[in-house]
């Protein structure tokens, strides 16, 4: 039995299988997204966070996922908000559609980040995480959309169905971190991706410009393919203030939230990310718990921050509710106002104003 079969005959989730069968390989690897210069975060092979820590081991999963604690989620945790934005917005909106996809208007700008619309967040549709609310605003609600931000390749980031349906439908700008061109032109060869490392930036138009920023975390979409693509967060700068979007990081020593208040002032908005996080020792390196993010806050010293990366696909041990839980505990303990971080639930919006 060959150890992505065993991983699956003893139950384990396709997205966790992904990125660990191919460790055993990695000394004869080779990069099928990108071929660069090696530099302060990619080794020619690989891209990691200098500094801070990479892989987990198989033992370390096998630890994990056999070691219980893994709360119960329920089939269905319907929101109780639908979202029908306008076709356009001339100051700050933003709606959250689920887990990490935020619809962004701004400046006349229709702004869509790591677009998930998919049952699963999986490679197959029969197995993996399965979402347990509707999307937030359903796909023909959406306004046309100028452009779309991956920030990383992971299955509950990077939906392929979804980025198709948007090129068909608004040709829109794509922008992603270095590599991942190459794993969506595979699908859609016809799709332009507009690629960056970190430092760079992308102008949108209308006085918006997307900067790709460092995040503790990593990548893969297969087998053999751990960290051959770079991740990112991104921050906005917009005639409406600058917005700070987090798709997946660790707080770390917090330098890359420094880094994110030193080249751009304090943020009128971030989105931070506050589920999967459990358990702590194996999530800590990539996934902020919410103590985490409201300290990412403090440092930020933005206006409002959003909470998300909850209550839509069930990825780790903690249940369904417990991120808002937690984080109202950790606003009580920083003193922090909770309409300061709000966690929001699929299809719940935000303006800027709006009392926040």
């Amino acid at each position: 039995m060959n150890r992505r079969t065993l991983l699956k005959a003893l139950g384990f989730p396709a997205l966790a299988v992904t990125g660990v069968v191919g460790w055993a390989t990695a000394a004869r690897a080779r990069n099928p997204y990108y071929d660069g210069p090696v530099t302060d975060h990619f080794d020619g092979v690989r891209f990691f966070s200098p500094g801070q820590p990479q892989d987990k081991g198989l033992t370390e999963l096998l630890r994990w996922q056999l070691g219980g604690g893994r709360k119960d989620w329920p089939d269905a945790f319907p929101s109780p908000f639908r979202d029908k934005p306008p076709a356009s917005v001339d100051g700050l909106r933003v709606a959250l559609i689920g887990h990490a996809s935020f619809l962004i208007q701004v400046a006349g700008l229709n702004i869509l980040t790591d677009p998930v619309f998919s049952e699963r967040a999986s490679p197959v549709s029969f197995a993996g995480p399965k979402r347990v609310n509707e999307p937030g605003i359903a796909f023909d609600d959406l306004p046309p959309i100028h452009a779309v931000l991956i920030t990383h390749n992971h299955y509950d980031h990077l939906d392929l169905d979804m980025i198709g349906r948007l090129w068909q439908r608004n040709r829109p700008r794509v922008v992603a971190p270095l590599g991942n061109d190459t794993i969506i032109r595979n699908e859609f060869p016809d799709i332009a991706v507009e690629t960056r490392d970190w430092g760079q930036s992308v102008e949108l138009g209308h006085g918006v410009t997307a900067h790709l920023e460092p995040a503790y975390h990593w990548s893969a979409r297969g087998m053999n393919d751990r960290r051959m693509a770079l991740w990112c967060a991104y921050v906005l700068t917009t005639p409406s203030g600058v917005i700070y979007h987090v798709g997946d990081t660790g707080f770390g020593d917090g330098r890359i939230f420094n880094r994110v208040k030193e080249r751009f002032g304090r943020p009128r908005l971030a989105h931070l990310p506050i589920g999967a996080y459990e358990p702590r020792w194996f999530m800590k390196p990539q996934h902020m718990n919410p103590d985490d993010a409201v300290r990412a806050l403090s440092i930020l010293m933005a206006e409002q921050a959003l909470g998300h990366h909850w209550g839509t696909f069930r990825l780790t041990n903690e249940g369904v509710e417990e991120p808002i839980q937690e984080l109202e505990t950790a606003l009580r303990a920083a003193d922090v106002s909770p309409e300061r971080f709000r966690a929001l639930r699929p299809g719940e919006s935000w303006s800027a104003t709006a009392e926040s």
